[in-house]
């Protein structure tokens, strides 16, 4: 049967259309009441005795195991906490560790920040690096002997273009190459299987398609087979085999526990926790269908309505995740009227608008609505009016 929508489980704002779950996830009606939980009775009257009492030590590979499930990987094999770029940084690290090689091989549709990463190794690195960035379709003609590791966001945060998982790392990998995978606008959206593709490490976000909230902490897989071999650049005290007895020297711990780095962010965990309840008893296949189902009516829906608008994601729904952009030359203006008018997705520069797609609360009756808004926002011009031209700090 289709998909059915969670949309009760979640707070949205009355006469909203949220199409903005791509860059972060509405609030789960659950996580207000699990926070509070959380700082009162675990913070506030077990102080220090929390970490043992209500069990927060172990929640970064519990909800590894949860996250796990969404992705496809084993058991035992993800971790969570720290930002999204510090588990860039220890997955790029520990996969370039693992080969003398030279060249990372990247794309342009790259997110920034994955870039920069990269960018502050081949500085930091004496090793005569390389960082080499090529675009999305030509990632395949560029893999060769030379290079040291691919890394990959699975979905291009602009365009939603997908990249193909299994064959690339299969090709890679062939090459001797090691796969670093960024799932930021895959986990949540569709069926990632990083198992079965046999990709080597993995790093996410959970504050997007997860729902987390605003600052909610990063994840890493690692495959079984570097579980306990891989070797974090970035070696933090709760990496440790044994952090309590306090070693002055870096001993990694058992598996991916070796990749936790920071004290465990204890309330945002509690939120996500909250969160990841709403997708008990979900399977990522039906997600993946419904989004299908959803984007493809909104993509007819706009161009019948907009031909002022141009698609700038992949027509075929098979090579785009759950987002769709469009391009246009005032898209930042035309996006703020947008919002302004009740359908909220985002901009991305130099000139597309992004709408992402949820099923869990999205529904074609959505759809629908936020396509009749474009189209008047677009056919009457709404966006030339000053107050949307003004930049905001955050677009």
């Amino acid at each position: 049967m289709p998909f059915q929508s969670r949309k009760d489980q979640f707070h949205l704002p009355i006469g909203m259309i949220y199409l903005d779950g791509n860059s972060l996830g509405p609030l789960p009606r659950a996580a207000a009441d699990r926070v509070g939980r959380t700082m009162v009775d675990e913070w506030g009257d077990m102080l220090i005795t929390g970490w043992n009492k209500a069990g927060w030590m172990a929640q970064p590979m519990a909800l590894g195991d949860r996250i796990g499930r969404l992705i496809g990987a084993e058991a035992g094999h993800v971790t969570l906490g720290d930002t999204l770029s510090i588990k860039v940084f220890q997955a790029l690290s520990a996969a370039l560790a693992m080969t003398d090689r030279k060249v990372i091989l990247s794309d342009s549709g790259n997110f920034p920040s994955d870039l920069y990463i990269a960018e502050g190794l081949i500085r930091a690195f004496d090793r005569d690096l390389e960082l080499r960035v090529v675009a999305p379709e030509d990632v395949a003609a560029h893999i060769t002997d030379e290079v040291a590791v691919l890394m990959l966001t699975q979905v291009d945060y602009r365009t939603g273009r997908l990249h193909d998982m299994a064959a690339l790392t299969a090709q890679a990998q062939a090459a001797g190459i090691v796969t670093v995978w960024d799932l930021a606008h895959s986990a949540g959206a569709l069926a990632v299987d990083v198992a079965g593709c046999n990709a080597d490490f993995a790093v996410g976000c959970t504050y997007k398609y997860l729902n987390g909230g605003p600052g909610a902490p990063a994840f890493i897989y690692v495959a079984p087979r570097h579980a306990q071999t891989a070797a974090p650049v970035l070696a933090g005290w709760l990496g440790h085999d044994a952090p309590f007895a306090f070693e002055p020297t870096y001993r990694p711990g058992e598996g991916v526990a070796r990749m936790r780095v920071g004290t465990p962010p204890v309330i945002q965990m509690a939120a996500l926790e909250a969160a990841m309840d709403v997708w008990d008893g979900v399977d990522m296949t039906d997600i993946r269908d419904a989004s299908i189902t959803l984007t493809q009516r909104f993509i007819a829906g706009v161009e019948a309505a907009c031909p002022q608008l141009e698609l700038a994601s992949p027509r075929d729904p098979q090579t785009r995740g759950s987002q769709v952009s469009f391009r246009h030359a005032e898209g930042y203006a035309a996006m703020q009227a947008c919002i302004a008018h009740g359908v909220v997705g985002d901009f991305r520069a130099p000139d597309i608008m992004r709408f992402g797609f949820t099923p869990l609360f999205i529904d074609e009756g959505d759809v629908d609505a936020a396509v009749a808004v474009i189209a008047r926002v677009m056919n009457e011009k709404l966006w030339d009016d000053p107050q949307f031209q003004a930049r905001s700090a955050v677009t």
